[in-house]
């Protein structure tokens, strides 16, 4: 492949990606929902005013936010998605209100045609757009506002801690007294009502609200849209046929013959410098909030069955879902973004040959600043979510309330720094590498460029305030959590694999130039503008839809070759005798294909098509595709690059692959259980639900409570047990070859440490 050509294709891909990305940013901020300065009735008199629903937001955010169900589909998936559920019992209420006047009785009991007629007088009340933007207000009937005052009762009664709502709370997983204060669960009533109320009026000139019609609601007509239909079905049409093209492609393309591989390890004698065994606490800090990230996740798991308890013993008090849930989600960020990073310090010196100056000390001072921001941000989360802050210092020091960026805006600073000071070691070491002539000196500069994206890309978790529009937060936080976690981190990563393989030599630097660069290209291409499929109903106009499903598609398009990948990368194994000394950490890698292809591409496409995703956004299918994404491809690429840099760092006399082949068996095998006992058949169950009688009824007790849900529920006990099981075989491994290492340390001469080669 001509580089030269890779480099400038790669160049325009970016250039234009960001430029749509970026105009799409300009038309959801036009296009959101309007947060109106005041909601009255036909008297004037005040409802809901724009400060009780930014207020609302906030006291929201505190107790959980995402963590404790989901607003417009994005979040937990034990208690309802609120805008649904608001919308929902507005609509009973108002259908109630008029059936006593007008036939004295409930609309239950009402004839069909009766029944039909009210549905009828429901969407018009609902769908039509009284927003005034002269006047900055929006005016609702007499009989809505009675609707209004009787949902928002429901509310305030919810989240205090009157014994009449106590077992609704339980099913919910919401602690008693989960808000405190009366004036916050007024205010999070009134933010509900605004999401419901754009999930349920009409953009102004079109038959569409403002979030495309979501969520699935047949009492006011809330179906899926043309738009939805059409691009879903030229999704799967444009997948089809570029699969078809890369196939061809590859087909056409000349297989180069393998690489003798060395008659010894090129690594064997390679000394660690000071800063790469510095990253030894880095690795070892992994191991133990992958544990803590396993523990915790049993309890949030256990929490959809006994909401209040832990097999009889009340803890929410003490540490209630919304706590569980967001330290098991964060931590899962933690620890394979600190395998990462990590592994950044670690090969940098060692392709570079050069240890800088001082390079140590920073090492050990960002794993300080690591700790610092872990623990700080877990103390500050359940502090929040225990009401101990004033919604002011809770957005700094407490709970954010978005999932996968939870930490107080402190704590979010702090892990910026954190990220500069790695950019900034990591790039000081690999830089001689980049000034000398080089055969891998393209996929250096890729791993030095994605380095530097890493560091800045998180940055767009600053791009929100305190009383920031929903819309405007979701179209940032996916920057952070589609393009930083599974976008830069993933090119840096097969990028450090590469390298990893060339210095083995058990690849070409030119064949690994030319499949990074390549790789680069198609994942970047799909992957940048198919951001856009986590904002099909997030309150954005449709060009969204168009572009998301289309690229979201396209991001499929390279998974089709993943087998070739996981068989390429399996022979390395049976390259010479040597490399079975690799043969677990090329393993993982082997997972991250297979799960790639399964996690990110089968489950993931299953809830990309906006027909698709219209029906099962915010069910336990998207759990499915989390689960075997973010572990199956991230958490065993973290485990893999553990290894690999493990193997460098201890005496290979400590190594034990019999605990690594329990280790790798038990996480895949649990991971697998896990996902095809419980959480796909519970998606399945709920996705149904959602098609025959709205999202409102998918995410209630009904289903989630129902004996067959409830016996899914259980069935995840055994993957969890085999899965965690995993995890304690991988803390066994380690501690082995620490103490293995200390113990062969201690019985050979004092040996001079020269830089790694």
């Amino acid at each position: 492949m001509n580089t030269r050509r890779l480099w400038f294709v790669l160049a325009l891909v970016m250039a234009v990606s960001f430029t749509v990305l970026g105009l799409m940013g300009r038309e959801i901020y036009r296009e959101a929902p309007p947060i109106p300065s005041q909601v009255v009735d036909p008297s004037g008199q005040v409802l809901v005013t724009k400060a009780d629903i930014q207020t609302g937001q906030l006291a929201w955010q505190s107790m959980g936010g995402q963590q404790v169900g989901s607003v417009w589909g994005h979040g937990g998936y034990v208690a309802p998605d609120w805008s649904a559920d608001y919308l929902h019992r507005e609509s009973v209420a108002l259908l109630d209100i008029w059936a006593q006047r007008d036939f004295k009785t409930a609309y239950d009991a009402l004839q069909p045609e009766q029944q039909a007629s009210l549905r009828e007088r429901l969407k018009r009340e609902i769908r039509t757009n009284t927003y005034d933007a002269k006047t900055d207000s929006v005016t609702v009937s007499a009989d809505r506002a009675q609707a209004m005052r009787q949902v928002r009762g429901h509310y305030e009664t919810l989240l205090g801690s009157d014994p009449s709502l106590e077992k609704l709370r339980e099913q919910y997983a919401i602690a008693n007294g989960a808000v405190k204060d009366p004036t916050r669960r007024t205010a999070i009533s009134a933010f509900y009502w605004w999401s419901a109320w754009a999930a349920s009026t009409e953009r102004p000139g079109q038959a569409i609200t403002y979030t495309a019609n979501w969520p699935h609601e047949e009492l006011i007509g809330n179906r899926p849209t043309t738009a939805a239909i059409v691009w879903s079905i030229a999704s799967i049409i444009l997948l089809i046929g570029a699969v078809g093209g890369l196939v061809f492609w590859h087909s056409k393309t000349k297989v180069e013959e393998h690489l003798p591989a060395p008659v010894q390890d090129p690594l064997a004698l390679m000394k660690p410098t000071a800063s790469m065994k510095a990253t030894g606490k880095y690795f070892l800090t992994v191991i133990g909030l992958f544990l803590l990230q396993v523990g915790l996740g049993a309890v949030t798991a256990h929490y959809a069955v006994e909401g209040h308890d832990f097999y009889g013993v009340r803890i929410s008090d003490i540490i209630p879902y919304a706590v569980t849930r967001t330290w098991h989600t964060q931590l899962a960020v933690f620890w394979i973004a600190t395998a990462w990073l990590a592994t950044g310090l670690y090969v940098a010196p060692m392709i570079s040959g050069h240890e800088p100056k001082g390079q140590k000390l920073g090492v050990d001072l960002l794993w300080v600043a690591l700790v610092v921001v872990v623990l700080g941000s877990m103390a500050g989360e359940w502090l929040g979510v225990q009401q101990v802050f004033d919604l002011n210092a809770n957005w700094w020091f407490g709970h954010q309330g978005w999932e996968y960026v939870d930490l107080g805006r402190f704590w979010q600073i702090l892990l910026f720094v954190g990220l500069m000071k790695w950019l900034v070691l990591v790039g000081r070491a690999l830089w001689p590498a980049l000034k000398v002539p080089s055969d891998s000196k393209p996929v250096l500069w890729i791993l030095f460029l994605s380095t530097i994206a890493i560091g800045l890309f998180y940055g767009a978790g600053f791009m929100w305030g305190k009383h920031t529009h929903i819309s405007i937060v979701e179209y940032w936080r996916w920057w952070v959590v589609h393009l930083w976690v599974e976008g830069f981190f993933e090119v840096f990563a097969t990028a450090v694999i590469s390298l990893l393989m060339v210095k083995l030599g058990l690849v070409r630097a030119k064949t690994a130039n030319g499949a990074v660069l390549f790789g680069t290209i198609v994942f970047l291409f799909g992957g940048v503008l198919g951001t856009a499929h986590h904002w099909y109903f997030a309150g954005t106009p449709v060009s969204v839809i168009a572009i998301g499903s289309v690229f979201s598609a396209l991001e499929v398009v390279p998974l089709a070759l993943i087998g070739a990948e996981a068989y390429e990368t399996f022979r390395h194994t049976k390259a010479a005798p040597w490399v079975a000394t690799y043969r677990w950490p090329i393993f993982f890698f082997v997972a991250v294909s297979f799960w790639n292809l399964l996690g990110a591409g089968v489950f993931g496409f299953m809830i990309n098509p906006p027909v698709s995703l219209y029906f099962i956004q915010g069910l336990n299918t998207t759990a499915t595709h989390a689960h075997a994404a973010l572990f199956g491809v991230y958490g065993m690429l973290g485990i893999g690059l553990l290894l690999f840099c493990f193997r460098g760092l201890a005496r290979r006399e400590a190594w034990d692959d019999r605990l690594l082949a329990w280790t790798f068996w038990l996480l895949n095998g649990g991971l697998a259980m896990m996902i095809f006992l419980s959480l796909l058949p519970v998606g399945v169950v709920q996705a149904i639900a959602s098609i025959e009688h709205g999202m409102w009824f998918a995410r209630s007790p009904e289903v989630i409570h129902s004996p067959l849900v409830q016996t899914l529920v259980w069935m995840r006990v055994p993957g969890d047990i085999v899965f965690a099981g995993g995890a304690f075989t991988l803390a066994a491994f380690a501690a082995k070859l620490l103490i293995g290492s200390r113990r062969s340390a201690a019985k050979q001469p004092k040996e001079v440490t020269v830089p790694a080669e």
